[in-house]
């Protein structure tokens, strides 16, 4: 396998990862995780706690974009090296941010997502 495809694979483990912050924060401003309801919940919370659930599904909406731009890179025969640095410079930009959306640092927030989508960008113009 491939480090891209690697690193779609770490794409998949990033909205759960995200998921663990935001049930830190349900328990810490509720007291409780309701497991009955955590849409409900999730939809009450508040501050770092709503960031870190729109950090989630921000991590969700990013995967089909990334996955696409991997296996068309693939399929076009990209060199692996070049699809691999595209692909580490997607999760590094992924990784970092969550952590500026929880820490309402909305510029770097905004960068980091910028720089994530650039290297999908890069993804599809190397398959092109």
């Amino acid at each position: 396998m491939t480090i891209a495809f690697w690193c779609v694979f770490i794409a998949c483990l990033l909205p759960m990862m995200t998921a663990w912050a935001g049930g830190y924060f349900r328990a810490k401003q509720f007291g409780r995780i309701d497991n009955k309801h955590p849409r409900l919940q999730y939809a009450q919370l508040e501050g770092a706690g709503a960031r870190a659930y729109a950090a989630q599904q921000n991590a969700w909406e990013a995967l089909p974009v990334f996955t696409a731009a991997v296996v068309v890179a693939h399929l076009a025969g990209v060199a692996p090296e070049r699809a691999a640095l595209a692909a580490e410079i997607f999760i590094a930009a992924r990784i970092l941010y969550p952590i500026f959306y929880i820490a309402n640092k909305d510029i770097l927030r905004s960068l980091s997502f910028l720089v994530g989508m650039g290297a999908c960008i890069s993804l599809f113009v190397m398959a092109a």
